[in-house]
């Protein structure tokens, strides 16, 4: 007679062991959860900090696109257009101005860099320049116009007029172009910036869109001097174009403002004419 095999024990997980794996899962994926929160939190942010790169970018190219392009066709460079003596198919001056525009002969005003000076506009934070956008549609000459209002760099466009003062007439078509440009920030908001980018606003100064390069005799363009026979917008040369801008939400780690300082140069290319 064969002897029966002894019984084997069988157990269990019991309730204490399941109690400790289920605290365990749940750190676990509470921790997998806390990262994966915190990684979306910073794509989120970082894509808003590209968007608001990718905008600034844009306008910053276009602005000197335009500056590259002005101050034509010249008159004497418009010979295939029968309105060669109206002075609305041709440019006369790389930036147009105000006041002192419309005035016969016209009346450039003074560049003042940083204040100072008596043009309204070109200005630190305002800029028409003079060209003709579609020059083979022979429709005439464009006035664009850039103006930081607020923190909205706004863009207008439209035709010349060499009866009417540039700034009045580009005054009614504004659109938003590029947001939270912080150039012309308010003395609080640069002291917060610098806590985090100290190179940024030199002095604690608001920073200039647009700063001019006037034509000399003497060498390459250099900054427009604040007075002089080649301070005036129809000796502008180049304009040097810086745009500050803030990113819509701020880091989400760190929880400080997110900024980012893009500059460009256009250069005239064309002939002065006046």
């Amino acid at each position: 007679m064969k002897n029966a095999l002894p019984r084997r024990s069988e157990q269990g997980f019991s309730l204490i062991e399941m109690m400790i794996a289920a605290v365990i899962f749940i750190l676990l994926c509470s921790a997998a959860f806390a990262l994966l929160s915190v990684a979306q939190q910073r794509y989120q942010t970082e894509s808003q900090v590209l968007n608001s790169f990718q905008e600034a970018r844009f306008g910053l190219d276009e602005m000197v696109r335009d500056v590259n392009g002005s101050a034509y066709p010249a008159k004497n460079q418009y010979a295939f257009n029968p309105n060669t003596e109206d002075p609305n198919y041709y440019a006369i001056t790389p930036v147009a101005w105000s006041p002192g525009y419309t005035t016969s002969p016209p009346t450039p005003c003074q560049i003042g860099t940083g204040g100072g000076g008596t043009c309204d506009t070109p200005g630190d934070f305002d800029l028409i320049v003079e060209r003709d956008v579609d020059y083979w549609h022979m429709d005439g000459v464009e006035w664009t116009r850039y103006q930081l209002q607020g923190n909205i760099l706004s863009r207008s466009q439209t035709y010349k007029q060499s009866t009417s003062d540039p700034a009045g007439a580009t005054a009614a078509s504004f659109v938003p172009y590029v947001q939270n440009v912080m150039n012309n920030a308010s003395p609080a908001q640069i002291a917060q910036f610098q806590a985090v980018y100290p190179q940024m606003f030199p002095g604690g100064n608001p920073v200039p869109v647009f700063s001019y390069y006037c034509y000399s005799p003497y060498g390459p363009p250099q900054p427009c001097p604040s007075s002089g026979s080649y301070n005036s917008p129809t000796y502008i040369t180049d304009v040097e174009i810086t745009l500050i801008v803030m990113a819509p939400t701020k880091d989400a780690q760190s929880g400080q403002v997110r900024l980012i300082e893009l500059h460009g140069r256009g250069h005239n290319m064309n002939p002065i004419q006046y």
